[in-house]
């Protein structure tokens, strides 16, 4: 999952969504331990999701369809989808609208400045001019988002060209982003209940 639903996935919980969004800027154990609890908490509710996603059989046929192109890419560009339909269906899922959870989501972000990662503090103002987390709603988003993270990638990942794959099978992708999320929902909230 990327950036979305990560922070929909950490609930009403500010410290538990900054943590959430700055994990994959934070390496190692070591470094948890300039994070106070609940942002520690976060981080590893952020890995508890993504080791839950990566090892789902619902995901893994996603990726399936795409790993002859994208190879092992393709998990990033299954996210981004996911993230798509999220955004997509937001309406089903939250009783705020996604953007003015959105413009929340930045103002708690934007108020944890000074603890952010340098990668997230200097991404941060991008993300919130071009409004990612509503973009993502749009194929037009998509296409941007992964354009710009194959720009950054150190090999030829091809991620550019993926939303022509999103639009060839879009329904099927859909259904199974339908199926999967409320399975990984309630593994949080079951991930969270146990902490």
């Amino acid at each position: 999952m990327n950036f979305l639903a990560h922070i929909y996935l950490s609930g009403n919980d500010e410290k538990l969504a900054v943590g959430n969004f700055i994990a994959d800027f934070v390496k190692g154990q070591a470094a948890l331990a300039t994070y106070e609890p609940a942002i520690v908490k976060g981080i590893e509710l952020h890995r508890a999701i993504d080791y839950f996603t990566d090892n789902h059989a619902i995901v893994k046929k996603s990726k399936a369809r795409l790993s002859g192109k994208y190879r092992h890419y393709s998990g990033v560009i299954v996210d981004m989808f996911y993230d798509h339909f999220l955004a997509l269906d937001w309406d089903h899922y939250h009783a705020i609208n996604l953007r003015d959870f959105s413009r929340s989501i930045y103002l708690i972000l934007n108020s944890h400045l000074s603890i952010l990662p340098i990668r997230a503090a200097h991404m941060l103002p991008y993300m919130e001019k071009h409004d990612w987390l509503v973009s993502y709603g749009t194929v037009e988003g998509i296409h941007r988002a992964l354009s710009g993270m194959a720009k950054r990638t150190p090999y030829e990942s091809k991620m550019d060209e993926a939303v022509t794959d999103l639009s060839a099978n879009y329904e099927l992708f859909h259904q199974e982003f339908s199926e999967f999320f409320p399975e990984l929902e309630k593994h949080c909230h079951e991930w969270l209940s146990s902490r």
